[in-house]
């Protein structure tokens, strides 16, 4: 099968990030399933893993988490696929990432892809789907499904691949009065067509942000990117005894001004569960099979918001220099194969 891998750190302009190999196709493990990937999407870890990871022993590594695509194979054990079922997933870390003809993934990190959807607005939707879903209802412990008027959540960063999946989960599955920062014209734009109630400048102090749009604080504060440049503000207008969720993983974070507040403080990373094989692992399974329904129920809406076209070391270095830009809305999309 042929990949695109890359064999050192280092920018995504250098003119060898990325070079095509080939391998053996890979056999499946007792619970893996083989798919036959059709598009992928980029995101952040892609590009810092790239950036500054070597790979081991000199070994060429294949990034990729997001992917969809067509179960080929399945091992001994899988309960969950068949031959033929189209999936979507974010894979893990541990294991050859989705930039690969096929890959092997645990089922119980699999999804049934959104029957609306082409190949590569489903990509789109796994790793961010996941991130903002079990940030939402795991570490901020929204209520799930209740209407009533339950508070307010700041989404810092709101244009962003998982701040756009979160506005879209909590305006349609929670009572929150959801409030997101973004900083361009069209940014601001995306987010309000996304359901965002309030958007806010987040290049001034979050603090009057609120103010301006009448809030006095927020109960729920999801800081998505430069959590440690809008850490003052978070302490000012997150409400006693609120919930702070973390996603961008800080050098460092004073918490005690926090802890003052009576701050429910958590970290939220989606590939702990992969990581460790937690019991709940099937969890990402469900939740993807649930984000696909609410798909095709015209609930959700991809954010996949550009093509770069097929799979190529060239293409996909370039990829992931729109997303180290730090400009782009929505996630970035490649095709796999020709179906993609």
């Amino acid at each position: 099968m042929k990949a695109t891998a890359y064999r050192k750190a280092g920018p995504a302009t250098n003119p060898d990030a990325f070079v095509e190999i080939d391998l053996p196709c890979p056999e499946p493990g007792p619970r893996d399933l083989l798919v036959r990937v059709h598009a992928v999407s980029v995101n952040p870890v892609d590009t810092k893993i790239r950036a500054s990871g070597n790979p081991k022993d000199g070994e060429a590594r294949i990034l990729g988490f997001d992917a969809a695509g067509t179960v080929e194979a399945v091992g001994n054990e899988v309960t969950l696929f068949a031959p033929g079922h189209e999936v979507f997933y974010a894979g893990e870390v541990t294991r050859p990432g989705s930039n690969a003809e096929f890959q092997l993934v645990d089922e119980r990190l699999v999804g049934h892809k959104p029957r609306s959807l082409n190949w590569a607005d489903a990509a789109a939707l796994p790793l961010t789907s996941i991130t903002a879903w079990e940030l939402l209802f795991d570490r901020l412990r929204v209520p799930y499904g209740v209407k009533r008027k339950a508070g307010t959540l700041l989404v810092i960063g709101g244009a962003g691949g998982v701040g756009s999946m979160l506005i879209q989960l909590a305006c349609r599955l929670t009572g929150l009065t959801v409030v997101a920062t973004a900083s361009r014209a069209e940014s601001v734009d995306w987010c309000r067509r996304l359901g965002a109630h309030h958007v806010i400048d987040h290049r001034q102090p979050l603090s009057q942000g609120l103010e301006a749009v009448g809030l006095r604080s927020a109960e729920y504060v999801a800081s998505l990117t430069a959590s440690d440049l809008h850490r003052v503000e978070v302490i000012k207008l997150i409400a006693p005894q609120g919930n702070l969720a973390i996603t961008d993983a800080p050098s460092s974070y004073d918490v005690v001004p926090l802890l003052k507040k009576a701050v429910t403080i958590a970290g939220e990373a989606m590939f702990v569960r992969s990581i460790f094989k937690t019991p709940d692992m099937i969890e990402q399974h469900r939740l993807l099979n649930e984000v696909a329904e609410l798909v095709d129920a015209g609930l959700l809406r991809t954010t996949a918001m550009q093509n770069m076209g097929l799979m190529r070391p060239e293409s996909l270095a370039k990829a992931h220099a729109a997303v180290e830009s730090g400009t782009t809305i929505g996630k970035i999309t490649l095709r796999v194969s020709e179906l993609g």
